[in-house]
């Protein structure tokens, strides 16, 4: 029994995994389980008895990327001098993440699966989740951020700020250009709860990275 579900639980693990790279690189819709199972060489009944159906195997696939997602915003976290290095570096993460994703994987999942992103929303359970509130008090301790700043107030601009990036129609733009707004808007709101320490240090790292918005206010 032992043996059965280790099994079951290595070709989850198989099929989340390989999925979520051809969603990601085809779109949603242009993958057939067909495909899939030829892919990872199992018949199709296989993954018919992990996952009941297509929206299934989504939400699997969803689930996991947020998990491992999650995994690295608490490596860079942990692993940053202090919390204005590690939002830069989370604009490195964003960056791979865009760069690895089709507009196809965008627009499947705007246009077709908005039920899939409110029950894990709702979770939070999608990647990049939405709660800011241990940054916050982070740069407070570490005096970047100010003292008087209200964390559940700003914490709910910088997830509404977010939300309305990602739900933002695809084709008001290139997935390029949300990048960036999103960048310059997050960098900008920053700035005005920073301390003079805090500021500095964005300056640095603007400069670091070389990052620079479309109007150069950054």
């Amino acid at each position: 029994m032992a043996c059965f579900f280790g099994k079951v639980m290595d070709n989850r693990q198989r099929i989340t995994e390989e999925a979520a790279m051809m969603f990601r690189r085809y779109g949603i819709r242009a993958v057939t389980m067909d495909m899939l199972a030829g892919r990872l060489r199992i018949s199709k009944r296989t993954i018919y008895e992990i996952f009941k159906d297509k929206d299934e195997l989504l939400t699997g696939v969803l689930r996991w990327m947020g998990e491992k997602q999650k995994e690295l915003v608490l490596k860079i976290f942990s692993g940053s001098e202090n919390v204005i290095e590690a939002i830069f570096r989370l604009f490195g993460l964003m960056d791979d993440h865009y760069s690895r994703m089709s507009p196809a994987f965008r627009l499947d999942m705007e246009n077709y699966h908005h039920d899939i992103i409110r029950r894990l929303r709702e979770t939070d359970e999608l990647p990049f989740f939405s709660d800011n509130a241990a940054m916050i008090e982070r740069g407070i301790e570490e005096g970047v951020f100010r003292k008087d700043i209200d964390v559940s107030i700003t914490n709910k601009c910088l997830f509404e700020m977010m939300r309305m990036l990602y739900e933002k129609d695809s084709s008001d733009g290139d997935e390029t250009d949300k990048k960036y707004i999103f960048r310059d808007f997050y960098i900008n709101y920053l700035r005005g709860i920073s301390t003079p320490e805090g500021l500095g240090l964005i300056d640095y790292y603007t400069r670091k990275q070389g990052l620079t918005n479309h109007n150069n206010s950054i």
